[in-house]
């Protein structure tokens, strides 16, 4: 990516300070979102290394996720799997815990989002 691009995402992103905690910077990208072009320019950036590729779903982590999640895997016509907080898919899934500079939470997705031999991104 040349540098005047990366530039332009970087100013794109808002920063907001102490959020959700004093000491936290929040990256904002709901600024980026609503610039058509930048949006376009990420999403663009992102699907670059896999065209060509054989990716048969694209993972997304709940709120962020989906949004660049759903965008890349409509380019690469793959499927989409949400990965989100724990307690809110409906079905069996498999569980993941992590540490945020914030807290701990943890992540599921459905069991049966993804096979065996299944390539995801």
């Amino acid at each position: 990516m040349d540098p005047d691009t990366l530039r332009e995402i970087r100013a794109a992103i808002r920063t907001i300070p102490d959020y959700p905690k004093p000491g936290v910077a929040f990256r904002d990208i709901t600024t980026l979102l609503g610039n058509a072009r930048v949006f376009r320019t990420v999403v663009d950036q992102l699907v670059q290394p896999w065209l060509g590729a054989r990716i048969d779903r694209v993972a997304g982590i709940e709120a962020r996720g989906f949004i660049l999640g759903g965008a890349i895997a409509h380019q690469l016509s793959a499927g989409f799997v949400p990965i989100r907080k724990k307690g809110k898919l409906p079905h069996a899934t498999v569980r993941v815990a992590y540490s945020l500079e914030y807290g701990l939470d943890e992540m599921e997705m459905h069991r049966d989002a993804v096979g065996p031999a299944e390539r995801i991104i």
